[in-house]
């Protein structure tokens, strides 16, 4: 098998509304914000939405090589050693895999906080938690001045909190964070237990672990209020107090502790670079890194990674075998593919997420 598979969109419900610029990546004739604002690309994980368990949501679905549609999961774990691979001679397994999807956001997101991997393991019983990375591709013309919020800047006491929460008193949560200004090419790291909110009009590739936990003690936006079992995990308001980080992140501190300065791995005569945008010293949870290519940008991985094609077109070449790239398209390269071949003749940029080292 030398060939990466390549992915088509696969739209996930979400309880905000966005996705007018993914409709029009995709083509659709009359792009619009819906309740489609997400695009998990190549996942292995369901998605969790309370009232719509009857509809199977989140996993990706790919051709097999007799041209029969298949979950990729599945496809996956016919060829685990293949597809996958090994670290410190354990074979990596699904739960290796980070979830990775394109988000756009019309409207704020629901302030929420996620679990660390240990609270998933200890509390909930789930394998892994959710640390996530941001990586901001784009922001709407008509947004003037587009942010997040992170972390507590001014951290209330845990009653203060939880009564602000059983009132919705959602101008007080509110006033616990700064606004942190984005635009594209930067770069987050939101470790689990940090609440955060998205802002309006950001196209991101967001990086996560395979999981869709979350806390979200804001409970209507939009018109939709989020049903009671959906809050806190099906659990008590209590234990999901326990989930936050209530240590304050002063402004000055906010760029050491969430914003990633990318380090350069490879940089030739061709002009072609590799940067390294997260990797092992800021998380065990996934490695993300940015391919420029400039001609031809010959390469050797030790493991499997999801491509995102941000910027420009190419190919992608494996022993001889040629596949097209346009910007925005999405795929995965095989563990068993160690040797391959970025080529182009006018620029391209691939972002390309690996597993952790946990």
């Amino acid at each position: 098998m030398n060939k990466i598979i390549k992915f088509n969109a696969n739209r996930v419900w979400r309880t905000y509304q966005g996705g007018k610029l993914l409709d029009t990546i995709e083509g659709k004739a009359s792009p619009q914000d819906t309740s489609f604002p997400e695009d998990w690309i190549g996942s292995t994980v369901e998605a969790r939405n309370v009232g719509r368990e009857h509809i199977s949501e989140g996993l990706a679905m790919v051709n097999n090589e007799a041209g029969q549609a298949v979950a990729f999961r599945d496809l996956l774990q016919e060829n685990q050693a293949y597809f996958l691979g090994s670290h410190d001679d354990t074979m990596r397994t699904l739960d290796d895999i980070p979830l990775v999807k394109y988000l756009d956001s019309s409207t704020r997101l629901h302030f929420q906080a996620h679990p660390t991997r240990e609270f998933a393991q200890e509390r909930l019983g789930m394998p892994r938690g959710k640390t996530e990375a941001y990586v901001i591709l784009e922001t709407r013309k008509d947004i003037a001045d587009p942010y997040i919020y992170a972390g507590f800047q001014r951290s209330p006491s845990r009653e203060q909190l939880k009564t602000w929460i059983e009132t919705q008193d959602i101008a007080s949560i509110e006033s616990c964070f700064d606004r942190i200004p984005v635009k594209p090419g930067d770069v987050f790291l939101l470790p689990g237990g940090r609440p955060h909110a998205l802002g309006e009009g950001i196209l991101m590739l967001e990086i996560m672990e395979p999981s869709d936990l979350a806390v979200r003690f804001e409970f209507e936006r939009c018109g939709y209020v989020i049903p009671e079992q959906a809050r806190f995990m099906g659990r008590d308001i209590e234990t999901a107090l326990d989930v936050f980080n209530f240590d304050p992140v002063p402004p000055e501190k906010i760029d050491a502790e969430f914003r990633c300065t990318p380090k350069i791995l490879i940089s030739d005569e061709q002009k072609n670079s590799l940067e390294e945008l997260i990797g092992a010293d800021d998380t065990t949870c996934f490695v993300v890194k940015r391919a420029s290519v400039a001609q031809s940008f010959k390469r050797k991985e030790n493991g499997f990674f999801y491509g995102i094609v941000t910027e420009g077109s190419g190919t992608f070449i494996i022993n001889g075998e040629v596949t097209e790239l346009k910007r925005w398209d999405r795929f995965f390269c095989p563990a068993g593919v160690t040797e391959f071949e970025y080529q182009t003749d006018s620029g391209m940029s691939v972002l390309e997420c690996y597993p952790g080292n946990s």
